[in-house]
């Protein structure tokens, strides 16, 4: 039988511990900052609008059919509440946005199922800065609806 010993000084134990938990830390930093970057989408040009609302799948006209400035109140009843619950399921949140002013882009959907070319469809991009922090897809009928952008 062979026994080796090996005499491993306290410093080397506490360095080799240290560097190990910075790595561990420094991981989980890169991973959950990388997986947040893949959410933040800009759209600061009616081109980036185009390109994103094609990737998920909405067929619009050239150009948005309106653009407003919306101020998001401080305080929210239950229309907003349940709007940011839907923004919420979508990976957005506009409560950091509480009081600001953001712009919203309004969109015909042209090839929603079942509503192609019908011009009750709309898209609603919220954008503040020039970075997208929510949406919905809607039906302006009698019978309406409300999804997320992000379910096509």
């Amino acid at each position: 039988m062979f026994i080796h010993t090996v005499k491993i000084r306290k410093p080397k134990v506490w360095l080799f511990i240290l560097l190990g938990l910075l790595a561990a830390g420094l991981a989980v930093l890169l991973f959950f900052g990388l997986k947040g970057r893949g959410s933040i989408r800009e759209l600061n040009s009616e081109t980036k609008r185009q390109t994103f609302l094609h990737e998920m799948g909405w067929e619009v006209p050239e150009r948005f059919e309106e653009v407003r400035t919306v101020l998001i109140p401080e305080e929210w009843e239950s229309v907003y509440l349940d709007y940011n619950k839907l923004q919420k399921q979508q990976g957005f949140d506009l409560t950091p946005y509480k009081g600001m002013q953001v712009q919203v882009y309004t969109y015909k959907v042209l090839n929603y199922p079942g509503h192609e070319n019908e011009s009750c469809i709309l898209c609603h991009l919220m954008v503040s800065d020039g970075q997208l922090i929510g949406g919905d897809v809607c039906s302006t009928a009698s019978d309406g609806f409300m999804q997320g952008v992000l379910n096509s």
